[in-house]
């Protein structure tokens, strides 16, 4: 199989990160990864949702959705005007991720929110919401700590997220959309600084993959991640 835009198998798309994006909140990033662009801000709110009160503990809440023109070919309603089972389970996705970052009684009463709002799909994209929303989430702590609402900034463990698809023999790294729809399986990884596994969410189309091809992709995932995180580490 030949990539289209001629990157060796393991190699990733360019990534771009354009911080600061929007003013006036405590953390934004326009997060670029190949064509897949993500705008990504937090937000915080001082109270926590009613299921975690007698924890003594923050929370973190990930909201995604697709533009109404990300696509490029037909209009995408907007999806906080409606629930579906895609974006639900990417919010998911992301926010337990993220809550693997820190100890969250370390934000006790404090609820930090990270929107994902995907301008532009071309593959990849919680991968990338992911990504960007390590960053904002990073900013808020920071944002935290300057008006004194906690003392200091909390150990954060950085992780970092990939999307590796198997197409008989080849693994390839990071999907664009044309290649997502063509490979036997794809596998998203989530990882830490650290080597820890996050999450791995993984499916075979039709045609199921071996356990040595699948165990190979993982490790791959989980070298490319420490590639992302150094960058994100550097905003």
């Amino acid at each position: 199989m030949i990539r289209r835009d001629k990157r060796a198998f393991d190699e990733m798309r360019k990534i771009t990160i354009s911080p600061n994006f929007v003013s006036n909140i405590p953390g934004s990033v326009l997060f670029e990864q190949g064509r897949t662009r993500i705008l990504c801000s937090s937000t915080i709110e001082y109270k926590v949702p009613h299921f975690i009160k007698e924890e003594k503990k923050g929370w973190i809440n990930a909201e995604y959705a697709m533009m109404p023109g990300s696509t490029g070919k037909r209009r995408v309603p907007r999806e906080r005007q409606r629930t579906n089972g895609r974006n639900i389970e990417i919010q998911r996705f992301i926010s337990r991720a993220l809550r693997n970052t820190f100890k969250l009684k370390l934000i006790e009463g404090i609820m930090i929110h990270i929107d994902c709002d995907v301008v532009q799909a071309d593959g990849g994209t919680r991968c990338a919401s992911l990504n960007g929303g390590m960053i904002v989430l990073k900013k808020a702590l920071e944002h935290l700590v300057f008006e004194n609402k906690i003392k200091n900034l909390p150990e954060i463990e950085y992780i970092g997220a990939i999307s590796i698809g198997v197409k008989g023999d080849e693994i390839l790294t990071d999907l664009t959309y044309e290649e997502d729809s063509k490979v036997d399986a794809d596998i998203n990884i989530i990882s830490s600084e650290k080597g820890h596994i996050i999450e791995i969410s993984a499916f075979a189309e039709e045609n199921p993959i071996s356990r040595e091809l699948f165990d190979k992709a993982i490790n791959i995932g989980i070298e490319k991640n420490l590639e992302i995180i150094k960058k994100l580490k550097e905003y």
